[in-house]
């Protein structure tokens, strides 16, 4: 069965921080995807009120969330972030898709980038160290939503529902 992947959009200057912070961390040949903050894991394509609540949403203006920590995993390092905005969206899109969304999607969102994964434990705490010397908390602007195909490896942009300037 087809699936989709809801992605928040950021700001360009914040895509790019991402997208070279996870092209120099993420091991190459497992990177399939740019740096994304994930919404939904796993939509049904074939249910045409996903992309009908999607269009009701960009008249929502954009908004700020605050990259406040680096986290840390046993293979991987994600930066987390954190909007009362956000979490609210959230919220209201799972009650909107109740009855579609898989358990992990019914979890409450723990926004995060993810800029490393599946490396050993020391290649990560080393990346960890590294970042966390510099890292000071700062803001970030998301746009609107992106919905993609998920083709079992990379994914394939489907829309883009851009939040009011």
């Amino acid at each position: 069965m087809a699936s989709y992947i809801l992605t928040l959009q950021l700001d360009p200057a914040a895509t790019g921080f991402f997208n070279r912070l996870r092209q120099q961390y993420y091991p190459a040949h497992a990177n399939e995807v740019a740096a994304h903050l994930s919404l939904f894991y796993r939509l049904p394509a074939d249910e045409p009120g996903i992309m009908t609540t999607l269009d009701t949403m960009t008249a929502q203006p954009s908004f700020v969330l605050q990259v406040n920590e680096l986290q840390r995993y046993t293979n991987g390092i994600a930066y987390t972030l954190m909007s009362d905005q956000l979490l609210a969206l959230h919220t209201l899109l799972q009650t909107q898709w109740a009855q579609w969304l898989i358990p992990r999607d019914r979890q409450p969102l723990r926004p995060h980038i993810t800029i490393m994964n599946q490396v050993t434990a020391f290649k990560a705490q080393q990346a960890h160290e590294a970042l966390k010397a510099t890292f000071l908390p700062f803001e970030v602007t998301a746009t609107g939503m992106q919905l993609w195909r998920y083709l079992k490896g990379p994914w394939k942009l489907e829309g883009t529902y851009g939040f009011q300037a």
